[in-house]
């Protein structure tokens, strides 16, 4: 390998192949301290087992830093805007009892039942996004169908008008793309503008509820207890931006592996009931999501031999976990039928993402819709020209040209 010391796992170079890295790590430094922007040091955890155990272990690896003895977020600046604080009171950030406490109401509003009846209306916006790609002379499967794809669902999902949409994928990229001071202070103004937009369609759908998961959450109840104000705004904000960035990546790598394993393509094609399983495989092969999020040691920990200080950044690494070869066979194979398979492309523990039920269906939905309209599909370029997004956390392209 080349000099860890100047490995930057948030730059295009890194994501646009990041599991030889991870590969060395495993056999040779699998908790491996790195340089971070903001953050400035954080431990990667590189084997399946150990990405486990911080997933599972709430106690020892946790999400608030207060219980890890630090006043606030190491990834949060001192000169960060007071009122961006409302933010932090999201279930991501948060540790039992209070995690569970918004957990219970998001479930309450956000459940499976109402997912399932978004089912007739995904295979008809994908059949629509379809039509309008094989109508342009250049079509790109990001911009044409990965992105507004699930962008479109859980914008519905959430009663956002359909004309503010762009805007709000303006806004989450610029929060997404904040992985340095400087683009935290450029992102400011998209944060308040998104944070004041909220607040103002939370009042109207408190004045006036729809039939949508904002006035669901707004009334959702457990035993007399509510959403405050800022945990709906916080709330909100993280299902915005969790409830389609992960898809937007999987449909766009997930298509470009299918195009680069023919055979496997032609295994789904010959059976399109094996779409449950390739969704399942490609979440493990692609890693739409490369880390979880931060967690913060509530003690000393030690770890092959590397202690791990309390008030350390750690960063548990899906995206190596899911090529571990003493969990999975072969695991840089691309095989669409891999039983079992026990990825963690959604976290593990009290914090497994509470959409991955509306994640799998949209993936299952795209996959089928453009395997059959689009047996053909292609690359439009040489798979090395390909633009990878330098982003925090997730894993995904800028673009995807294509021949249909």
């Amino acid at each position: 390998m080349n000099d860890l010391s100047k490995v930057d796992i948030y730059s295009a170079a890194h994501k646009r192949d990041p599991f030889p890295l991870y590969a060395f790590l495993r056999s040779k430094a699998p908790a491996f301290e790195v340089r971070v922007p903001v953050l400035k040091r954080a431990w990667l955890l590189t084997r399946y087992d150990d990405v486990v155990l911080c997933l599972q272990d709430s106690d020892r690896f946790v999400k608030d830093p207060r219980n890890a003895g630090l006043s606030s977020p190491k990834s949060v600046p001192w000169w960060t805007p007071a009122s961006l604080g409302a933010l932090s009171e999201n279930m991501l950030d948060l540790d039992d009892p209070t995690h569970r406490r918004l957990r219970i109401l998001i479930n309450k509003a956000f459940s499976r039942a109402r997912i399932e009846q978004l089912r007739s209306s995904i295979e008809v916006l994908a059949e629509d996004l379809v039509d309008r790609m094989r109508a342009k002379l250049k079509p790109d499967l990001m911009e044409d169908f990965a992105l507004p794809l699930p962008l479109t669902v859980i914008s519905e999902l959430l009663g956002l008008p359909e004309e503010d949409r762009t805007r709000f994928r303006r806004w989450t990229n610029v929060f997404l793309d904040a992985r340095s001071e400087f683009r935290m202070v450029l992102s400011l103004p998209s944060v308040f503008a998104l944070m004041r937009y909220l607040r103002r369609l939370v009042a109207a759908r408190r004045r006036s509820p729809k039939d949508d998961l904002i006035s669901a959450l707004i009334a959702a109840e457990d035993g007399g207890d509510r959403l405050s104000e800022n945990e709906l705004i916080a709330m909100l904000v993280l299902l915005i931006i969790a409830g389609h960035e992960t898809t937007v990546n999987l449909i766009g790598s997930g298509t470009l592996s299918l195009m680069e394993n023919p055979r496997e393509k032609e295994r789904l094609l010959g059976d399109f009931s094996l779409l449950g399983s390739a969704v399942e495989e490609l979440l493990r092969f692609t890693a739409p999501v490369e880390t979880a999020t931060e967690r913060y040691a509530a003690e000393d920990i030690d770890m092959h031999g590397t202690t791990i200080r309390r008030g350390d950044v750690i960063f548990p690494v899906i995206a190596s976990a899911n090529r571990d070869a003493q969990k999975f066979a072969e695991p840089d194979r691309l095989d669409l039928t891999r039983k079992p398979n026990p990825h963690l492309a959604f976290g593990d523990g009290v914090h497994f993402c509470v959409g991955s039920h509306l994640a799998k269906m949209e993936a299952e939905i795209a996959f089928g819709c453009l395997l059959r309209r689009l047996p053909d599909l292609r690359l439009a370029c040489p798979a090395h020209e390909l633009q990878w997004r330098a982003t925090p956390v997730v894993r995904g392209l800028k673009s995807l040209p294509v021949i249909t």
